[in-house]
């Protein structure tokens, strides 16, 4: 029963860990995938403890076991007793310098044969810090195969290797024919030549001693050396030096032959590359970033001197994706990474996160934190101010900037993913600031956060549970005739009972959900519509709803509208869609075509908070609006401020020459309505006639300005 349980609990933890670890696996999947299926090198990742987490089908061809039998084996189970000491000295040497190998040694295959193999290694870390090891395993028993030839008989000549055959006292006697391709060397340029000729001059003296005392001490020589040809070119090789020694074991020759495995380099350096750098714009990834920052906390402890992570989001990255496409936001990424690069030290790091996040790690910086915080000021606004630029994005110009979030840090009080949360922090409340803007941590945006997210969470909540309801501000024209209503929603919160709009559309235009809320407001006006329908006092009132960005760049929005209508059987005619100038400023022309299509099912349309934004009369010549809306900005100081009183003045009139209808906002004394009137509008809506009203207040309102 015990020994059950325990099995049990091994069989927990060994799934738990590879659980852990297949979060390595899924990030570099789609990145490795060709080399870890297409090389004819094993490879195998495992845990520290010689597990096997995955492995290719090369690795599985070494062993002959089937794939689900070799998943429950591990490297140390099918090693031979006699290498395991050999083993623990590569983890030591792993452990210390982050990479193994190469060495030599055997595995045990399904059958009891064994099999030599040369392997080598380097150690990755997860996100949560855990180790596993990326291990190329070669199968060598066709190499040590020819050592043996090689050893009998010069038929090891046919080989394809470069090979080299010395006398006693180290001069080439014979070359063949892969030497002279390989090398550029003739025959007659190397016989009577030793080695040196293909010296690099990347090992030193002692090298090459070590290499012929162990060559003629221990029969031979293995290892990786860089050799250059009579080109001058320089590569990686695997040489093999092979002692012969005659019948009384007097030494006579020694054979050499060369493997060029720049290949094999060029796959190791990937397997580092994918594990620690952004493929995009090659910067270190979060993996490096994060050896990188435990690398800064020990030297700041030490030094005592702060550094400092700066996290860096461009501004409105998603609406680049969005209307030029991804392949233009790499373009852009590519050229951030190279202007950041620009701008730090040598020492300092710029690593990129994912998305459109950087992040700069500053070491080495003052002891003192004022001057510490006044040096990252500096380099923070040099960034900012770089970022601010415009950038040309195959021939297409495009302005871009960034939000910089910085926190400082001495020694290693706190956590790594506490100083990411931090300048996280410090980079949302730059963003909320305007954009293009640098903030600092401060520990109180902690709490304003929390309280967003537990906000977020119930705004989730109350999109499910129908939270939300519709309230009526009454359009007017003249002193009493009410012409329709605007429909603005407001959530009926189970605890905070009734929270106004600008509490929560901020928060749902941030996480996206301002569409799923903006079609519940559609559908809602649309049945209320539907209603009235039948009520002589209401049915010709019009409901304006307010559309945001994100609905109207929907490829299905149009859609949307058409079946809010047939679905409640509303009149499309008494539903006004409110739009905002800021709908402007991207791809015009589909705004244009979305309204054209509606507007032909007798959808009218209102340019909302007119003359706040991007006012342009090239676009209100050519959309297909019904309305101008003068903003409350205008209207509130219309009777003190000359300027807003000529604004004012100067839509109505704009309104008039475009034959369009105009009505004003925002109206709370009758002194603003008499001004306003008197200019030549003649519909309002404000305060000064009705607040917005719930349902059932609306209709007894309406039923008064009736009776009256």
């Amino acid at each position: 029963m015990a020994c059950t349980i325990l099995t049990g609990l091994m069989i927990s933890a060994l799934q738990a860990k590879r659980a852990q670890a297949s979060a390595i696996v899924r990030d570099s999947e789609a990145k490795l995938r060709g080399l870890f299926e297409l090389s004819p090198m094993g490879i195998v990742l495992t845990d520290l403890q010689g597990q096997f987490i995955t492995f290719n089908d090369a690795f599985l061809d070494l062993f002959g076991y089937q794939r689900a039998e070799l998943m429950n084996l591990n490297n140390r189970v099918l090693t031979p007793r006699k290498f395991l000491r050999e083993d623990l000295a590569q983890f030591a040497v792993l452990k210390q310098t982050g990479r193994y190998g190469p060495y030599e040694k055997e595995y045990i295959q399904h059958d009891g044969r064994r099999v030599p193999v040369r392997l080598n290694g380097i150690l990755i870390h997860n996100q949560d810090g855990q180790e596993y090891i990326w291990s190329m395993v070669e199968d060598i028993s066709e190499s040590r195969q020819i050592e043996l030839k090689l050893k009998l008989a010069a038929a090891a000549f046919d080989s394809q290797d470069s090979m080299m055959i010395l006398d006693r006292h180290g001069v080439i006697q014979r070359v063949n024919q892969a030497f002279i391709n390989s090398t550029g060397f003739s025959a007659e340029e190397s016989i009577g030549q030793t080695p040196r000729i293909l010296q690099s001059g990347r090992h030193d003296a002692e090298f090459y001693r070590e290499m012929w005392e162990h060559s003629i001490s221990h029969g031979g020589w293995r290892g990786e050396v860089w050799n250059r040809n009579k080109a001058g070119e320089i590569t990686p090789q695997y040489l093999t030096i092979t002692a012969v020694k005659d019948e009384h074991t007097q030494l006579t020759h020694f054979i050499s032959t060369y493997v060029d495995i720049s290949e094999r380099k060029e796959a190791e350096e990937k397997i580092k590359t994918l594990a620690f750098y952004d493929h995009l714009t090659h910067l270190p990834n979060r993996a490096l970033l994060q050896d990188r920052l435990k690398q800064a906390m020990a030297a700041s402890s030490r030094s005592g001197k702060y550094c400092a992570l700066l996290f860096i989001d461009l501004d409105h990255f998603k609406r680049l994706n969005d209307t030029l496409g991804h392949a233009m936001g790499d373009l852009l990424l590519q050229q951030v990474a190279t202007h950041l690069l620009e701008q730090v030290r040598a020492e300092d790091t710029v690593a990129r996160l994912g998305g459109d996040e950087f992040v700069v790690l500053l070491t080495g910086l003052s002891a003192h934190k004022f001057d510490a915080a006044s040096q990252t000021e500096a380099l923070a606004e040099k960034v900012r101010a770089v970022l601010n630029r415009d950038y040309v994005l195959n021939h297409c110009n495009h302005r871009s900037a960034a939000s910089i979030g910085v926190t400082l840090f001495q020694g290693g009080s706190v956590g790594i993913d506490d100083l990411l949360r931090q300048a996280d922090l410090a980079m949302y409340k730059a963003k909320e600031s305007g954009r293009n803007a640098l903030s600092f941590f401060d520990p109180e945006m902690e709490t304003v956060v929390l309280q967003r997210t537990a906000l977020e969470a119930d705004f989730r909540a109350a999109l499910e549970k129908n939270q939300f309801v519709l309230h009526y501000q009454p359009q007017i024209v003249g002193s009493t005739h009410l012409i329709g209503v605007e429909a603005l929603v407001r959530w009926a919160h189970p605890v905070r009972q009734l929270i106004a709009p600008t509490e929560f559309i901020p928060l749902a235009e941030e996480t996206g959900l301002i569409k799923t809320l903006g079609l519940w407001v559609l559908v809602s006006a649309c049945q209320q519509i539907k209603r009235w329908s039948t009520d002589p006092q209401f049915c010709k009132l019009t409901i304006a709803v307010n559309v945001s960005a994100q609905q109207l760049r929907a490829r299905n929005f149009v859609e949307q509208v058409k079946h809010a209508l047939l679905a409640t059987q509303a009149d499309p005619t008494r539903l006004k869609l409110e739009l905002t100038e800021s709908l402007l400023v991207d791809n015009v022309q589909d705004t244009i075509e979305k309204m054209h299509s509606l507007k032909a099912m007798g959808v009218s349309f209102s340019l909302d908070d007119f003359g706040t934004g991007y006012s342009s009369l090239s676009y209100l010549k050519r959309l297909p609006l019904d309305q101008l809306k003068i903003d409350k900005s205008f209207v509130c100081d219309v009777l003190s401020d000359p300027n807003d009183a000529a604004i004012a003045r100067t839509i109505i009139a704009l309104a008039d020459s475009l034959a369009l209808n105009v009505i004003a906002e925002g109206v709370e004394t009758e002194m603003q309505r008499d001004f306003l009137a008197h200019a030549g509008c003649h519909a309002y809506q404000g305060y000064y006639f009705s607040r917005p009203l719930p349902l059932a207040e609306f209709e007894e309102y309406a039923r008064l300005q009736v009776a009256r």
